[in-house]
């Protein structure tokens, strides 16, 4: 039994003959009829009472207008659902971000203008490292994540550039470097110093570039640690254990313990914003949430041109 003999079947109850059901469905009224004793032999019933003036329903053909009625609205539910989804109005969206990538104004009102345009798209947030959101989103268990910069870059999964922002010097209150002018602190400067790191070892990213740039100028530092989470490394900044680097829009933690300070321009120690997602599912609420990503940060880049 097939979706098309219920509608065959519901077409002949309600038009009561067989002859004017068929023209409404624009078959002949032959098919039709094979149908309908097709269907019948098939549930093992007799749906029809056949008299000259046309067809009444049987009890089981009564009992089957019930269940079809309700089947055929499940159905056609279910396809208007899925052409929701293949327009990206409806579905499930998981989304992971890293702490520094929530605490960026970006982020919220990307959600926020999903949820207002975007109703039926349900909302999943988690929040991870951006080690483990990249493999997420490469294993299919997130659909998208907002990070910082790549650590790895999984075959399929793309990443977008969104935004950049300056990176800032984070030292606990009492640290020599904060008693100065709170102008920029020279590279030369962090001699000697205990940097904590927001990353696995030896990834990629803002803290690699760090460790480059202190290379490059002879600058030698100490690891004091290497963590997974940047309010880990705040928490450890503001307990005095070292200093560390970590995206403007960070700046607002321990305000009472972390002193921020700018670096020299010359270094282009940025911190930048990130999308991952699949490049395969750039389609349906996936395809939608991209869109509206890609737009909100043009209207952010926009809006610092005008600055």
């Amino acid at each position: 039994m097939e979706i098309r003999h219920l509608r065959y079947f519901m077409a002949v109850a309600e038009a009561g003959h067989i002859t004017r059901a068929a023209e409404s469905l624009g078959i002949q009224q032959p098919p039709l009829s094979q149908q309908i004793k097709a269907l019948e032999s098939a549930l093992g019933v007799t749906l029809f009472r056949r008299h000259p003036k046309g067809v009444d329903l049987t009890d089981a053909g009564r009992q089957l207008r019930t269940e079809a009625a309700r089947l055929l609205g499940d159905f056609t539910a279910m396809q208007e659902r899925m052409l929701a989804f293949a327009q990206g109005h409806r579905g499930r969206l998981a989304i992971g971000f890293t702490s520094s990538a929530a605490a960026h104004a970006f982020t919220p009102e990307v959600l926020r203008v999903c949820r207002g345009r975007h109703p039926q798209i349900q909302l999943v947030i988690s929040e991870n490292n951006a080690a483990e959101i990249i493999e997420e989103v490469a294993a299919a268990r997130l659909h998208c994540g907002f990070l910082r910069a790549p650590v790895s870059r999984p075959p399929g999964v793309v990443f977008e550039r969104l935004l950049e922002e300056p990176s800032l010097l984070a030292m606990p209150l009492d640290h020599r470097l904060a008693r100065g002018k709170p102008g920029p602190v020279e590279l030369k400067e962090l001699q000697g110093e205990r940097l904590i790191l927001v990353r696995r070892p030896g990834a990629p990213g803002l803290y690699a570039d760090l460790l480059a740039a202190c290379e490059r100028h002879g600058v030698a530092v100490e690891l004091a640690a290497e963590v997974d989470r940047m309010m880990t490394n705040l928490n450890l900044v503001a307990a005095g254990v070292g200093l560390s680097v970590v995206p403007a829009s960070m700046q607002g933690a321990h305000p009472h313990a972390i002193v921020y300070r700018p670096l020299p321009a010359s270094m282009k120690l940025v911190a930048p914003l990130t999308l991952a997602y699949r490049g395969a599912d750039a389609d349906g609420p996936t395809g939608t949430f991209v869109a509206l990503v890609r737009e909100i940060a043009a209207q952010y880049r926009g809006r610092k041109r005008k600055q």
